[in-house]
Formats: structure tokens, C-alpha cells, sequence
């Protein structure tokens, strides 16, 4: 399974992004709104700069206190962002992810921003996968 094939799966391709010079306290009301665990940050909204999860903010409220959500996102965001294209393999993806510890990951190409795919997506994909494997050596076992 690659990439594009989870990508196709879950739909719309539309990543929310968030403007480095936007509050941390933005980011969070965003996360929280839309019920997600993170946002590429961009200022054109197609290149990505780094990536800011709710384990971040969460991490650093625990650190330093609320004082943190008035700091721009671009000065808590994961700026060595790790990403991946649409060809890659899906058990690549899972590898670093979990050696990065890590659930979410951009999906670039060409330096654009083309999706975003979650720990998530990839263990749910992966799963499929072994499923339909165990039933084709089901089936044939049992000369279906």
C-alpha cells in the first residue's frame, strides 16, 4: 500500500495549514474546532515550513505554563519536519513514524503540500491489508 492509495481513501486532500506569526492560542482554538491532533504551518498555504501538534502545546503549557499560548507558532512548531510523497510505501511511513515517534506526517511533492497522513491512517490501511491477506490463505487452504 502506498501512500496515494491512503490518501485517495480518506478524501478531500485539503490540509489546514496555520501562519507562522499566528498565536499559539490560535492553533489551539483551530486544533480544538476542527477536532484534530495537528497543523502544517505555512504562509502560502502550499509549502510547509514545520508542522505544530496538540502534544506540543500540550508539552510546553506543562513546561512553562499558559504564558506559552501568547508565543507565535513559529516559535513552537517542529521545524526538522519529516514528510513523505504519495509514492512511498505504507510500511516505510510506519516505521518512521514510530521510530520518530510521531502520528502525523506531510505529504509533499515537488515542495508542495498534498496531504497529510496520521499514524492512524496507516495502521488502519495496514490492518486492511493483513486482513485480506489472511483471507486469501484462508481461502486458499480451504481450496477456495
Amino acid at each position: 500500500m502506498t501512500v496515494a492509495k491512503i490518501l485517495n481513501s480518506k478524501g478531500s486532500g485539503d490540509v489546514l495549514t496555520i501562519a507562522p506569526d499566528k498565536l499559539i492560542s490560535d492553533a489551539a482554538a483551530m486544533l480544538s474546532e476542527r477536532r484534530i491532533g495537528s497543523l502544517v504551518v505555512s504562509e502560502d498555504g502550499a509549502s510547509a515550513l514545520g508542522i505544530l501538534s496538540e502534544r506540543d502545546i500540550v508539552r510546553e503549557i506543562g513546561r512553562r505554563g499558559h504564558g506559552c499560548l501568547s508565543e507565535t507558532v513559529a516559535e513552537m512548531m517542529t521545524k526538522d519536519l519529516v514528510t513523505c510523497e504519495r509514492a512511498d510505501k505504507a510500511d516505510e511511513i510506519l516505521a518512521k513514524m514510530t521510530a520518530g515517534r510521531f502520528r502525523h506526517m506531510p505529504v509533499v511533492e515537488d515542495g508542495k503540500l498534498v496531504g497529510l497522513i496520521t499514524l492512524g491512517d496507516v495502521v488502519k490501511y495496514r490492518l486492511e491489508e493483513v486482513k485480506m491477506e489472511k483471507d486469501a490463505l484462508e481461502g486458499m487452504i480451504m481450496g477456495f
